[in-house]
């Protein structure tokens, strides 16, 4: 048996074996006793393997000719292992510490997980403190994760006491599932096949913060693998997260098997008029805040990561505005890309499109002061398919009166209006806060939302592949780290695209496209998690959804122009 050891794409490594063979039997055949004695991993922690482009346990068994990659924390794959691995050392804490406790993974926060637990008391920091203490031990004492793949029958008889995971179980399309046991906590992440670390001694990185009523489980980054960073708080983002799940608590629409079952009982229609009906009350509570400081702003700045939906909701933002007796300009930052031939490249010579240097910033910045001087400008159009900025020889100028809207992912750095006073500046951060979770242990990340949105929308009108979608996505978000996201907390208003039927309208655009990616390309078990995501959705209808709804930017049928 011929298995060929990889990284980023390239052989390092052939090792012949007689026998079947696990991916951590051969690290320690190689006599690698730790990551920083294996130059594929680095210095890093290692959590799990790819065979054949497969996400899979350290301890899967290689039973033929394989292409072998090592995960480690420095990669997103093996960051999702931590995380999850983490997951399960703070639930069983919890389950040991406090009697009768529910343990909730809510979503994320700063640079972790936010979670609630809930028993006879609330949560207290001294509580918070002793939970941290227990999960050290529990890592001290570097415990199995007991691996067990079952079919979905006895999937479904073991959580038969557990109404949350059967409910969830009933909507998985796979045969098998992966289940771990880790004293006496029996669970499952990322079904089916989701992996942890072969034992507890692997996850010496972490940290606990309260942020009351609840937690935050807190990782190393991706890009800083071997430290916990500074936390950073972000109350404004919590406040949000909160009300829409409260919203979501009261149609009892917390988990996707609650949603499916509105779709079984014929209730979605109603469910969907709903979603659209929050969205439009939100929009209009910032139009009217919007006018109530009418005097001193002359323009508003609308921002949000990638696939968040912020040019709907600008479009949106506009007609409650002119409700208001307002008389909005909106311009796109979109169309102030320059060239291709022009955008800057990332480390790996890619265009990054992310950099706010992939903006023409003169002519932005040039356009917004002659506006607001009531002279005239030509306004662009960029040609995402062909990559270029084309004049429209529209001209146009605004009355004293008029507000700029800008929208665009780089419209609340400073870069952007920099000589306008703050006070004459309103600024609105979009994001697809996703409120709805495949179950109380297994979240679904904002991150999730935003790239299934994309994958659909680049698919449909701007001629990418899934497959080329998901390559530039960890550039997409690393540029999104360094430009978008540290601003949220800066903004005047927040505002959450995310409609919580929209994974059931999106799967059947998403799946066929996903379905398209090589096996043999890198990311192949990107894909597939994404498709066994959709799967636990049943399929809903777009016929009921508004034309002005911020999922017809990503589906077509939209009544704005775009």
């Amino acid at each position: 048996m011929e298995i060929k050891i990889i990284k980023n794409g390239m052989i390092i490594k052939i090792i012949n074996s007689a026998k079947k063979i696990s991916p951590l039997e051969i690290l320690r055949k190689e006599k690698i006793s730790s990551p920083k004695d294996l130059p594929l991993a680095e210095k890093y922690i290692i959590t799990a393997a790819k065979i054949n482009n497969k996400i899979v346990s350290l301890e899967k068994t290689i039973e033929a000719d394989c292409t072998l990659e090592i995960l480690d924390i420095s990669t997103k794959e093996g960051m999702r292992v931590y995380q999850d691995s983490l997951s399960m050392i703070l639930i069983r804490a919890a389950h040991e510490l406090f009697e009768n406790v529910q343990v909730e993974v809510k979503h994320s926060l700063a640079d972790g997980y936010y979670i609630e637990t809930y028993s006879r008391f609330l949560l207290t920091e001294s509580d918070a403190a002793k939970l941290k203490r227990k999960m050290q031990e529990l890592i001290n004492n570097d415990e199995k994760f007991v691996m067990n793949e079952v079919n979905l029958q006895e999937a479904q008889k073991i959580f038969a006491n557990n109404d949350i995971k059967l409910n969830l179980l009933k909507y998985c399309r796979s045969k098998k599932i992966l289940i771990y046991k880790f004293g006496d906590i029996l669970d499952f992440f990322n079904p089916p096949a989701g992996s942890l670390v072969p034992s507890s001694g692997y996850l010496q990185l972490f940290d606990l913060k309260y942020v009351p009523p609840g937690i935050v489980l807190r990782f190393p980054k991706v890009d800083n693998p071997d430290r916990i960073g500074k936390f950073q708080s972000q109350p404004n983002l919590l406040k949000i997260f909160t009300e829409y799940e409260r919203w979501g608590n009261i149609l009892n629409l917390s988990y996707v098997s609650t949603l499916n079952q509105k779709v079984e009982e014929f209730q979605i229609d109603e469910i969907i008029q709903i979603s659209e009906a929050l969205h439009e009350k939100k929009i209009a509570q910032i139009a009217e805040d919007i006018y109530q400081k009418r005097n001193s702003i002359r323009v508003i700045l609308v921002t949000g990561p990638s696939g968040s939906g912020k040019t709907t909701f600008a479009k949106r933002l506009s007609i409650q505005l002119k409700v208001n007796g307002l008389s909005p300009f909106m311009i796109s930052l979109d169309d102030y890309f320059l060239d291709r031939t022009k955008t800057p490249r990332d480390k790996n010579d890619d265009y990054d499109f992310e950099s706010i240097d992939a903006l023409d910033k003169n002519l932005v910045n040039l356009h917004i002061k002659k506006l607001l001087n009531g002279e005239e400008i030509e306004i662009p159009k960029y040609d995402f398919v062909e990559g270029k900025r084309e004049k429209l020889g529209q001209k146009i100028r605004v009355n004293a009166e008029d507000i700029l809207l800008i929208e665009g992912i780089h419209a609340l750095n400073n870069q952007i209006c920099p000589n306008l006073d703050r006070k004459n500046k309103y600024k609105i951060y979009v994001s697809a806060l996703t409120q709805l979770n495949l179950d109380n242990h297994n979240r679904i990340s904002t991150s999730d939302t935003r790239i299934i949105r994309r994958i659909v929308r680049d698919s449909l009108f701007r001629g990418y592949s899934a497959y080329q979608t998901i390559k530039r996505w960890d550039s997409i978000k690393a540029g999104e780290q360094k430009y978008v996201f540290k601003f949220q907390e800066e903004s005047d208003a927040m505002f959450n695209s995310a409609l919580v039927y929209e994974m059931g309208v999106l799967k059947k655009y998403a799946i066929p496209t996903l379905q398209k990616v090589s096996s043999e390309s890198y990311e192949y078990s990107e894909s597939q998690r994404l498709i066994n995501l959709l799967s636990f959705f049943l399929n809903i209808s777009e016929n009921s959804i508004p034309r002005n709804s911020i999922i017809r930017e990503f589906i077509s049928g939209s009544g704005f122009k775009y």
